[in-house]
């Protein structure tokens, strides 16, 4: 009696055995599928670029523009380089799991074949009903009586549980062989896209290459396009401070309702970091704010305000968040048409705008058309973005959402 309780408990142990390795996978295919998710974003980013770097091609010029683009899709293309070698890594581990769980099954297999047959053996001593009779008969006293022919019953139910078990291993093992399989072909196209993606990149790097040796033919060009743009910054610089100065004076004058109102929208504003939408709709920030090393000139760094964000052709400016169009102005050069909207003590600026379709003192509501984007002589089509807090600048990337 002690065997056959010995069998049940061993069917429950195994079931849960086989079943067990679920958690393990389930937190494997969370992974994975970030990581997929991950990759796909950065097959979007290079998409994107792309076709931002054949709108330049068509000046027959080699740009900044080109070698940005250039650059984000090398960076875009090393995630997805980086997100394919992680869901590889992940892979090895499912295969080392399910090799283990193989093995595991294959042994219980043959110990519950080899227990099965052990009792069938020990029923077939057992086979006619004299033998069955002077088992039950031969008892000392009414409890072993009673004990035997419990236990005649237990040996029959624990041949069939046995039969049943070995099914479900059995079934349990094919299954396993047949994922395994599965993973080792997901793992060898994994393999093939890691090589492909690998050849895109370096063909990207040899681009990258000739494009920044064509760019230092040109330094005297862009050593003063860079004077220029230093000294379009501090134009702009200075019309935003003037007009930020201008509206704090005139909210110190200011009725106490109308300060509430801005405190309420400041709120809403702040409440909305890192949710804010995008300016423009597709894009990649080819210019980061502070101060940035020159992508082609070593030893020059060039200040920014906010970011710059290089996009497609004639591609329409939005506002990021609600708010009152303080001021639409011209400064010939960089940054040509330039808009300032206010969301109570924040102000948000789009520069680089060859058309305009919003007038000073206009409430417009969030992703509303301000503008549109301009082409440089090029063909490097980029909009200059900032955020102030009254007379604070701040990192603009720390406001728009995640792409």
């Amino acid at each position: 009696m002690f065997r056959i309780s010995m069998y049940i408990n061993r069917a429950i142990l195994l079931l849960f055995l086989i079943f067990s390795p679920g958690l393990f996978i389930l937190t494997i295919a969370q992974d994975k599928e970030d990581l997929v998710s991950q990759k796909n974003e950065a097959l979007k980013h290079i998409e994107e670029a792309e076709k931002i770097l054949n709108q330049t091609k068509h000046k027959r010029v080699t740009s900044l523009g080109q070698l940005r683009a250039i650059n984000k899709q090398i960076e875009s293309r090393q995630t997805v380089i980086n997100s394919i070698s992680q869901e590889i890594k992940l892979i090895n581990e499912e295969i080392d799991e399910s090799q283990i769980v193989i093995e595991s099954l294959e042994r219980d297999l043959t110990k519950l074949k080899s227990e099965y047959s052990t009792m069938v053996y020990a029923a077939y001593k057992t086979r006619n009903s004299f033998d069955k009779l002077s088992f039950i008969f031969s008892s000392e006293n009414f409890n072993q009586f009673i004990m035997r022919l419990k236990y005649l019953e237990q040996y029959t139910d624990a041949r069939k549980k046995q039969v049943q078990l070995i099914n479900v291993v059995r079934d349990q093992l094919i299954e396993n062989k047949v994922g395994l399989e599965s993973k080792i072909t997901e793992k060898q196209d994994l393999l093939t896209d890691q090589v492909n993606e690998r050849k895109k990149l370096q063909g990207l790097k040899s681009q990258q290459s000739d494009l920044i040796a064509d760019l230092q033919k040109q330094e005297n060009k862009l050593q003063k396009d860079i004077d220029k743009y230093k000294a379009d910054i501090q134009k702009l610089d200075k019309l935003i401070a003037d007009l930020v100065r201008k509206e704090m004076e005139s909210e110190k004058g200011s009725l106490k309702n109308v300060s509430s109102e801005i405190k309420l929208l400041s709120d809403s504003f702040e409440g909305n970091k890192n949710k804010l939408p995008w300016p423009v709709s597709s894009g990649f920030i080819s210019e980061k704010f502070g101060t940035n090393q020159h992508p082609v000139l070593k030893r020059v760094q060039v200040p920014n305000n906010g970011v710059n964000i290089q996009t497609n052709q004639n591609e329409k400016v939005k506002s990021v968040f609600k708010g009152k169009v303080k001021s639409v102005a011209i400064i010939p050069g960089e940054f040509k048409y330039v808009v300032i909207v206010q969301h109570g003590e924040y102000f948000t600026v789009y520069a680089r705008l060859k058309e305009v379709y919003v007038k000073s003192g206009q409430e417009i509501g969030t992703n509303e058309v301000i503008g549109e984007v301009n082409t440089g002589n090029d063909g490097d089509s980029e909009v200059h973005f900032e955020v102030w807090k009254n007379t604070n600048k701040l990192n603009p990337e720390l406001w728009l959402a995640k792409k």
